[in-house]
């Protein structure tokens, strides 16, 4: 490690929706200052240990768990692997020395944090949704800065430690209109015809799929292109079930490795309300549909696409309606021009496209103060 180096810990994980905008903030932090030492710490077993990797940064797993929500045989293992993890982030706080840590939600950032502030090391906490998680809401009590993405989350939060910066998303992003041509042929799909994206993660998500089996005939029927990611878990079968209804107009791809792509052809997006989804919604200047998950913690899916509803920025259609209503309102919606302009303009005025350069600036500022007043008492 270099003496002089600033040195930043981030810490968080456990899905997708923590790890990208995690890596986004340590690839600004790079692009900012490109001396600066990043380690992360997540949990053993979970994504961020192969995905962080992969984007060039050591990682150090913990042996944390989240506690579960109904009575199992897991959560008699919660104290001993809070204790073990917390012991261990100790260790990882003596050896690195940062200069800040950064928790990006998950429970695997309460360890870390927890010891960072033992050290008096300065926190920041970045809180991607419109309902604050659990772990953030302990961790903040200890927080220098507080990074939020949505309005009123000083109903959470010190007013005085919010900084709304938004949710980093992938730079892809940013550009698309130039793209178009090009995605239509990688996509190799009609530019003459109006374009629905359904996405529902990597993994899928089983409501949006069946809302679309179960209207496959009216999707069919209609002057409109799908392009329907289903996710790893239900492509094989999907694409036996509908063998012999395939149609030029219908792409059914278990996964979108060039998202960019997608959305720069998209008319309308059906999809989850993942805060991370949502932000990049936003920068994209997409009209949607947002069919929040019901499966998530304190239904924060829900009440993040209700902000956006409250501001005419999206349609929400909730879960368990999802079957009966989902298709016929998309088509409905990508036939009417003067509705899809209308929300694209208002989810474009939410957008934060510069979210990581100013979380980025943040962390960097509180680790020079750090430094500096370090260095005077010693």
């Amino acid at each position: 490690m270099g003496e002089d180096n600033l040195r930043v810990i981030i810490s968080g994980g456990g899905t997708g929706g923590h790890i990208f905008p995690a890596i986004s903030i340590a690839n600004e932090l790079k692009s900012i200052d490109s001396k600066i030492e990043i380690l992360f710490v997540g949990a053993i077993g979970k994504m961020e240990m192969e995905k962080v990797p992969n984007a060039g940064y050591k990682i150090i797993g913990l042996p944390i768990q989240g506690l579960q929500r109904s009575l199992t045989k897991r959560n008699l293992m919660f104290l001993p692997k809070l204790i073990s993890s917390v012991s261990k982030a100790k260790k990882i706080i003596k050896d690195f020395s940062p200069h800040v840590a950064v928790g990006v939600g998950g429970y695997a950032s309460g360890p870390l944090l927890y010891a960072a502030s033992k050290n008096k090391i300065p926190i920041l906490v970045q809180e991607q949704n419109s309902y604050a998680g659990l772990t953030n809401k302990i961790l903040a009590k200890k927080a220098n800065s507080i990074c939020v993405a949505y309005d009123g989350m000083d109903k959470f939060f010190d007013s005085s430690k919010i900084k709304y910066t938004g949710n980093p998303i992938r730079k892809d992003l940013h550009e698309l209109e130039d793209l178009r041509e090009e995605a239509y042929r990688y996509l190799d799909i009609d530019s003459s015809k109006k374009t629905i994206l359904v996405v529902g993660g990597s993994l899928g998500a089983r409501t949006l799929n069946n809302s679309i089996l179960a209207n496959y005939d009216k999707l069919l029927g209609a002057d409109v292109q799908l392009i329907w990611q289903t996710g790893k878990y239900y492509y094989k079968k999907i694409k036996e079930d509908l063998r012999e209804k395939e149609s030029p107009n219908i792409k059914i791809l278990e996964f979108i490795s060039r998202m960019d792509f997608a959305y720069s052809v998209a008319d309308l997006v059906v999809s989850r309300a993942g805060a991370g989804t949502i932000s990049e919604l936003s920068v994209a200047k997409k009209s949607c549909i947002l069919v929040p998950s019901p499966n998530v913690s304190e239904d924060h899916q829900t009440k993040n696409a209700q902000q956006l509803v409250d501001k005419n920025s999206a349609i929400l259609i909730k879960d368990w309606e999802a079957e009966e209503k989902l298709v016929e309102t998309a088509l409905s919606i990508v036939k009417d021009d003067e509705k899809l302009i209308d929300l694209s303009n208002s989810i474009y005025k939410l957008a934060k496209p510069d979210a990581s350069n100013l979380i980025a600036k943040e962390v960097i500022k509180l680790a020079e103060e750090y430094r500096n007043n370090k260095n005077i008492i010693t």
